[in-house]
């Protein structure tokens, strides 16, 4: 259900995205992927190449032009043949953020927008302080999707540092347009080469998001789709004669709310989701679903937590 909400127009710039306590509880937490993907700089994930780490990993016969410093000279004398320590070699993970802000997103009190950013936030704060490159792409029109553009949002970015111009660039977003999944979701896996972690925060009120979805499964990525709804969607309190605008299209219709058509919403609603849920089974993708009057930090610390994406 979709329906105009003036006061979620923009999030308040005044408050933190996250307070010092939260921020406390993500210290000592990392992001991790169940596939192993080639990181640009030296990180804290295992990467699935051989390096120079104190961690051993395993032998391989010597090659002319091996470094003759990881030559095992001990099991050379046993054994009359040369071999070469091999170490495992630590890499960063890129994390992408892809992250709903179309004006559906600006439903509910508090809005659907305003949850996925403490979200991504959280997530984001974790990948940075991890050493992990994390990237936020704005999905909320297909006006860059369709002129070739960069679509907005920050590149990839690690340390510390990243962290407030992160919180600030989510804290000043403002709900508008539509998602344009499809198209805008295409134009990110086509315009990023880097593969890894793609977190999609979404209310996927748009027809398009299988095909978006598909095409960062065709690049390759690890998907978490995390499905925020409003409180008020889930149970909404209508009554009576009702006019239903639609905050995207701006189509309106007239009708009667009663206790039937109630229960018939009930089950479209589930179905949706279940519909959600099943897609990203078959696609080897996480699921997540949440509604924005939940405590956001439940998100983080339990359900990706559980799903072995937060350690």
């Amino acid at each position: 259900m979709n329906s105009t909400n003036p006061n979620a127009a923009r999030l308040p710039t005044e408050q933190p995205i996250l307070d010092a306590a939260f921020l406390r509880k993500l210290e000592g937490l990392s992001l991790a992927a169940r596939k192993a993907f080639p990181g640009q700089m030296k990180g804290e994930k295992r990467s699935i190449h051989r390096g120079t780490s104190v961690e051993f990993a395993d032998y391989r016969e010597y090659t002319l032009g091996d470094d003759l410093r990881y030559v095992d000279w001990n099991l050379a004398a046993r054994l009359e043949k040369l071999f070469v320590k091999l170490f495992v070699e630590e890499e960063d993970l890129y994390i992408a953020l892809l992250l709903d802000a179309s004006a559906s997103m600006g439903f509910g009190t508090p809005s659907k927008l305003r949850f996925a950013t403490k979200v991504a936030a959280a997530i984001g704060y974790i990948g940075m302080t991890g050493y992990d490159r994390v990237s936020l792409t704005i999905l909320s029109n297909g006006d860059h999707a369709t002129h070739g553009k960069r679509l907005p949002g920050l590149p990839p970015r690690r340390g510390r540092a990243a962290v407030i111009p992160f919180f600030r660039a989510l804290n000043n977003l403002t709900p508008s347009g539509a998602a344009a999944l499809a198209q805008n979701l295409r134009a990110f896996a086509t315009q990023t080469r880097q593969r890894g972690l793609a977190i999609l925060i979404s209310d996927f009120m748009d027809a398009g998001w299988k095909e978006g979805v598909r095409a960062l499964l065709a690049r390759g990525y690890q998907i978490v789709l995390v499905h925020v709804l409003a409180e008020e969607e889930i149970h909404p309190d209508l009554a009576g004669d009702i006019r239903i605008l639609d905050s995207e299209t701006g189509d309106a219709r007239e009708m009667s709310v009663t206790p039937a058509l109630l229960k018939r919403y009930e089950a479209a609603l589930e179905a949706f989701c279940t519909d959600i849920r099943n897609f990203a089974r078959r696609a080897g993708a996480d699921y997540v679903r949440a509604s924005s009057g939940q405590a956001f930090e439940g998100i983080v610390l339990k359900h990706l937590h559980q799903a072995g994406i937060v350690t």
